[in-house]
């Protein structure tokens, strides 16, 4: 899974961008990271509507093989990414096509069981991205050093504890706590969702920082593809949220 990679985030750390400064023309700017962003999201939605489709087909049995490709081929592109930074431009949109393989087919399975989940989670992910963004810009929230402590100490517990239900599974058992539609269920997801939305402000901190050191310019992508490892993990967290809710 995509939240497999956060470290707070692993893609965006406080070593980002050392040495790797560039100036004038061949400098990392704000634009030029919203516009590789936007590449990307549309890299993902690409993917997601063929698979998405190929999940409403007479056999949707046969968007499984896809899925687990787009999950592991993700999860190998991102690591490659997150180590070999100047390859971004490249490793970064493969990165978001293969991510949309995996969200488009689990996207429609969940809204075939429970209609109109999918859009939902999609209008709360964004909405969600919107106040984040404003409570950065204003300085409602700052990233400051206990801020990025505290975040970066969930992250890595929540992490921890979906590595411990994956092996579970192997076993045929699971970790109750975040998959039980109860009460509990839903508040420990309603946390987890809210952690995923706080490593949004690191990932505005991190970003503007390569900005004001003049970052090289293909941190553009590599920014992108930070911001968009913790946009998927929070739609996958509200996907789940919303399927427990629509349980009970």
């Amino acid at each position: 899974m995509p939240g497999l990679l956060r470290t707070s985030n692993a893609a965006l750390n406080s070593k980002t961008f050392e040495s790797r400064a560039a100036f004038g023309d061949e400098a990392m700017t704000l634009q030029g990271t919203v516009n590789k962003t936007g590449v990307l999201l549309l890299c993902v939605v690409a993917s997601a509507a063929w698979t998405w489709g190929l999940a409403r087909s007479d056999s949707p049995a046969s968007v499984y093989p896809w899925m687990m490709g787009g999950v592991i081929g993700g999860l190998v592109v991102a690591i490659v990414t997150i180590f070999k930074k100047e390859w971004s431009p490249v490793t970064a949109p493969l990165y978001a096509l293969l991510e949309g393989l995996a969200l488009g087919g689990i996207s429609s399975l969940l809204d075939r069981t429970f209609p109109g989940i999918a859009i939902h989670a999609v209008a709360l992910t964004f909405g969600t991205l919107a106040v984040m963004l404003v409570a950065y810009k204003t300085g409602v929230i700052r990233a400051t050093a206990k801020f990025k402590m505290g975040v970066f100490a969930a992250t890595g517990g929540i992490m921890l504890v979906y590595v411990i239900d994956m092996v579970m599974r192997m076993f045929g058992s699971h970790v109750p706590l975040i998959n039980d539609a109860g009460p509990w269920g839903i508040v420990v997801s309603l946390v987890i969702v809210g952690v995923a939305a706080l490593n949004l402000i690191l990932d505005f901190d991190l970003i503007e920082t390569g900005v004001n050191e003049h970052a090289a310019k293909y941190m553009e992508w590599y920014g992108g593809f930070g911001l968009m490892v913790t946009l998927i993990w929070l739609y996958l967290e509200m996907l789940r949220l919303l399927s427990k809710i629509n349980q009970r």
